[in-house]
């Protein structure tokens, strides 16, 4: 078996070395668009595990375009022209940001990007940590931006953490990153990560499916909810494990964590159950090129009508200027959504694109 995957990686590295590039195939964005309205959001609630595969799925539409020769053809396939500054473009980095943290009132709540898919926010007291991913490369692909902290450094924080964890990508679950957190930290995490990441944190974790919460007490209550994405690691097969969103509702405030997901209904559902959302942390990443990407990767423009249907107040991109997943250079996306909000003409204050190890308070 790891004879045969060494031979198919040394002919796909030959491959991607040779000068014969494919044309990308045609992409109908109109189509897509059809295709996305004529799902059924009552499939949202369906099971969306199938016993006799054992793989978890999307019930209100099927993923094309995952088997290896789609991976080879996008590799293969010639690149877009991407102009120096989006090339080049890149979040700030600000420093000192346990000591910053640390100066602020008790009281403060505040959010922060600690860099990818990594967000620090602290409410009455308690710090959420979304996706920890602190390692400087995502099993192949290296940073280009560091965090903003170290996994370590979390330990001088007074308060207990609660771990979110979207799926088992390895830009979003980061063995070496989930081992350094401190003890004792609880993690929720969803269907069939459950033994996976206890046995990095050592903590308590909670599996959950869509749609389950968990009620902490003090009107303090967490949501597992869909994300059209899919999943797989090195010994956890295709599709294995779930991948989701959350909900954090407290007392005065909620906020959306959107982990990782193309564009679908969900966004309409989830607006509609949960009022006064106060911040959607919503994924602008590797979108390019959007034959291959556009069923689990949103682009911009889909990621400003996700936060619209989510009826939030603020929109806090992620994802961008770290890690190089997809064709478009990685800081490309805020350029772009940028571009969106002149071209749409709405209002830019709904959209808070930070640097990375900005504070804002809450």
């Amino acid at each position: 078996m790891l004879r045969s995957l060494f031979l198919l990686f040394n002919t796909a590295v030959l491959l991607l070395m040779s000068a014969c590039f494919f044309e990308p195939p045609p992409f109908d964005e109109t189509q897509w668009r059809h295709t996305v309205e004529n799902t059924d959001r009552r499939q949202l609630y369906a099971d969306n595990y199938n016993n006799g595969d054992g793989h978890f799925y999307n019930p209100w539409l099927a993923q094309q375009n995952r088997s290896f020769s789609a991976f080879l053809r996008w590799r293969l396939s010639k690149t877009g022209e991407y102009s120096d500054t989006a090339q080049n473009h890149l979040p700030a980095v600000l420093p000192d940001l346990i000591k910053r943290i640390s100066s602020l009132p008790p009281s403060t709540d505040f959010l922060t990007w600690i860099g990818h898919n990594t967000f620090l926010f602290r409410i009455n007291g308690t710090y959420w940590l979304t996706d920890p991913m602190f390692s400087d490369r995502a099993l192949l692909p290296k940073r280009r931006t560091p965090p903003a902290v170290q996994a370590d450094e979390l330990r001088k924080l007074q308060g207990p953490i609660r771990v979110l964890l979207s799926h088992n990508h390895y830009d979003h679950l980061d063995a070496e990153s989930l081992e350094n957190l401190p003890e004792g930290t609880a993690s929720f995490v969803p269907k069939g990560l459950g033994d996976y990441v206890a046995a990095f944190t050592g903590g308590p974790v909670t599996e959950m499916n869509w749609w389950e919460a968990v009620d902490f007490g003090n009107g303090v209550r967490l949501t597992c909810l869909p994300a059209q994405h899919w999943s797989r690691r090195i010994f956890q097969g295709y599709n294995s494990t779930l991948w989701a969103s959350f909900m954090v509702n407290t007392p005065g405030m909620t906020i959306y964590f959107g982990g990782d997901s193309g564009y679908f209904k969900g966004y309409r559902e989830i607006g509609e159950i949960f009022e006064d959302i106060d911040y959607a942390i919503l994924p602008i990443t590797a979108y390019e090129p959007r034959w291959f990407m556009h069923y689990a990767h949103m682009d911009t423009a889909e990621a400003i009508r996700a936060f619209q249907e989510l009826g939030a107040a603020y929109f806090i991109p992620s994802q961008w200027g770290t890690f190089h997943l997809g064709d478009n250079p990685p800081g490309l996306p805020p350029l772009q959504l940028q571009d969106n909000i002149d071209r749409m003409q709405i209002d830019a204050s709904k959209y808070l694109i930070l640097d990375i190890g900005e504070i804002r308070e809450l």
